[in-house]
């Protein structure tokens, strides 16, 4: 078996001193856990190594952790796969046989958390007074009836991606909103939010998505960054059920927030239909005087073009910003932009919104070509289309 050169980020707070890397050697099959791996270290080497760890079969999220810079479940990644993936620093203990080890891993405690020792996060911080924002609980429709609700198998359906989460919190240690501004109601939130807003048994769909779009850290402060999609190990893709909640706030509840989010995004489609190409110049001015080419007089607009002036300058003058086209913004060959017109012809001529998650849609290594091509182009199977009324209701 390979040996792995284990490096534990270690800090205990109470004694005053600094974080450091711990480094262990652990001799183990490729196919052990990091998760395996530390609790040999911890067992065997130093009994004092903190990390949280529960049911070992990645379920009950309680082992989340950064492996060589990525957020994931210790007991539910190889350490062949934690090794290969790269980013940990080489060892600072000499060879003495002549042969460095199978792979470098560096385990660190997740981010956006406090740390309280080693590998063990402030969760009720962070993560749990997150979850407690947004009311994480079934608010009943009245009247309540005497038996039992009826659901349409279809709404259970769509609502079942976001109750997958196991609130790792994976997703929470590795948003860059929250880095920027830690007071973003967060990912794991959010996707918790849709549960209830997908689901037909809850009376507060409106006020829901009322308070969190009005709410300056809520579902617009999300800058689609992608990363917990990729750091999700259940592949709940908090970020499109972030845009599944905007989209639900302002094209069927018609909420126009205060914070120019809905107005935004309104702007940045109908400029993509108009151009084919994002007009940099219109975006700004239309999110916030009106979504037409007078918006850029709109006194509120006027404000935040001037206040703008200074990056733009410092893009001119470093040469990423080019004058003719933030002027002017780009330009589409017309037959280009015909097809892009038809393409939004297309869609917005349909009676409803198709919008299939995964556990309707089927996975992405569905051997069905039908079922891939179907998912692909937007077009829902004519079994499945019903599956999607959940998102337009």
């Amino acid at each position: 078996m390979p040996d792995y050169l284990l490096r534990i980020r270690r800090y205990d707070p109470d004694s005053g001193k600094t974080a450091y890397w711990d480094e262990h050697t652990v001799t183990l099959n490729p196919r052990n856990s990091v998760l395996d791996a530390i609790l040999k270290v911890r067992n065997e080497v130093d009994g004092s190594v903190g990390i949280r760890c529960s049911c070992q079969q990645a379920i009950c999220g309680s082992c989340g952790v950064r492996m060589n810079g990525r957020p994931g479940l210790a007991c539910n990644t190889h350490l062949e796969v934690a090794a290969a993936r790269g980013g940990g620093a080489q060892s600072t203990v000499p060879q003495t046989d002549g042969e460095g080890p199978a792979g470098v891993i560096e385990v660190e405690p997740m981010g956006n958390m406090p740390v309280i020792r080693d590998l063990i996060v402030d969760m009720d911080a962070v993560h749990w007074k997150k979850i407690q924002r947004v009311t994480p609980y079934l608010i009943n429709r009245k009247p309540v009836p005497e038996r039992e609700y009826i659901v349409p198998h279809e709404n259970m359906v769509d609502i079942t991606q976001t109750m997958a989460c196991i609130q790792c919190g994976a997703c929470v240690s590795d948003c860059l909103s929250m880095e920027v501004d830690p007071l973003f109601v967060g990912p794991a939130a959010l996707a918790k939010t849709y549960r209830f807003v997908g689901d037909p048994r809850d009376d507060q769909h409106e006020q829901r998505l009322r308070d969190l779009s009005e709410d300056p850290h809520g579902i617009y402060d999300c800058t689609h960054c992608f990363n917990c999609i990729d750091a999700c190990p259940k592949e709940v893709a908090p970020m499109s059920q972030i845009m599944r909640l905007r989209r639900r706030a302002g094209s069927d509840h018609k909420i126009v927030d205060s914070n120019n989010g809905h107005r935004h995004e309104d702007a940045f489609v109908t400029l993509v239909r108009d151009y084919g190409l994002l007009n940099e110049a219109e975006l700004l001015p239309r999110s916030y005087g009106g979504n037409s080419w007078f918006g850029k007089f709109h006194p509120a607009a006027g404000k935040e073009l001037l206040s703008s002036l200074p990056t733009v300058i410092t893009g001119v003058l470093r040469g990423k910003v080019s004058p003719k086209i933030a002027m002017f913004g780009h330009k589409l060959p017309g037959g280009d932009l015909a097809a892009i017109k038809k393409l939004y012809k297309k869609i917005e001529s349909r009676p409803q919104r198709l919008e299939l998650n995964l556990y309707i849609s089927g996975y992405e290594d569905d051997p069905e070509p039908a079922a891939v091509a179907a998912g692909s182009s937007g077009e829902a199977p004519q079994a499945e289309s019903s599956a999607s009324e959940s998102e337009s209701s």
